[in-house]
C-alpha cells in the first residue's frame, strides 16, 4: 500500500495541484496551523532560510502567516513545490488532503490527452 500511495503522488502534476491548491487557498488559511508545514518545506528544502525565518515571525497570526506561505509557494521555482505541500498536509490534515485529491482526479484532462481519445473513438476522423 505504501508503494501505491508514493507511485501516485510522483504521478501527480505540480501544476494541476496549484490549480486546486487556489481553489483551496481559503480553507488552508483557516484551518491549517502552518508551525509544523513550514518545518517540513524547510527540510525537504522547498523554502529557503530567509522565508522559513520571515514565516516563523508571523506565527502570532497564522492566517497571515498560511497566506504568506501560500505566497511564497506560488512564487516558487521548485518543480515539485505542491506535491510537497500535498505531503506535509497528509498527516495532520487527512481530509483536506483527500478533498484536493478528489478534485484533482476531477481535473479535465491536458488537451492533448482529450485529441488522443476523440481521435480514438473517432477512429482518427475529424467531424
Amino acid at each position: 500500500m505504501a508503494y501505491n500511495v508514493c507511485t501516485q503522488m510522483h504521478r501527480m502534476d505540480n501544476k494541476a495541484l496549484k490549480q486546486v491548491f487556489e481553489n483551496f487557498r481559503e480553507r488552508i488559511i483557516t484551518e491549517v496551523d502552518p508551525k509544523s508545514i513550514i518545518e517540513e518545506l524547510y527540510v525537504r528544502k522547498i523554502i529557503g532560510d530567509d522565508d522559513r525565518n520571515d514565516l516563523k515571525s508571523k506565527l502570532s497570526d497564522p492566517d497571515l502567516c498560511c497566506r504568506k506561505l501560500l505566497y511564497i509557494l506560488r512564487g516558487s521555482s521548485h518543480p515539485e513545490t505542491f506535491i510537497h505541500l500535498r505531503e506535509a498536509l497528509l498527516c495532520e490534515y487527512k481530509q483536506i488532503v483527500h478533498e484536493i485529491d478528489v478534485q484533482l482526479k476531477l481535473q479535465p484532462a491536458p488537451q492533448s490527452h482529450q485529441q488522443h481519445h476523440m481521435s480514438q473513438i473517432t477512429e482518427g476522423k475529424l467531424f
